[in-house]
């Protein structure tokens, strides 16, 4: 009796090994791939921050008659 119990069952059945029939297999695959998505969608948004982040002052010219005090001719 005490070899049956360590030896390995086989499944007869075929839909036991299936993915949508198996919760344990489902459920550890759904959570990996939650964990990447998220991994991926924070990877992708840090890097669109970075492209487009702000270079630093532009030199913009201002027409002097548009300052805070304008000078007219």
């Amino acid at each position: 009796m005490d070899q049956q119990l360590d030896q390995p069952i086989e499944l007869k059945d075929p839909k036991l090994k299936d993915f949508a029939n198996s919760w344990v297999d489902s459920s550890v695959f759904l959570f990996y791939l939650q964990v990447f998505c998220v991994i991926a969608l924070v990877v992708g948004g840090s890097y669109g921050l970075w492209a487009n982040r702000y270079k630093g002052k532009p030199n913009v010219v201002v027409p002097s008659n548009t300052l805070y005090t304008p000078q007219y001719k």
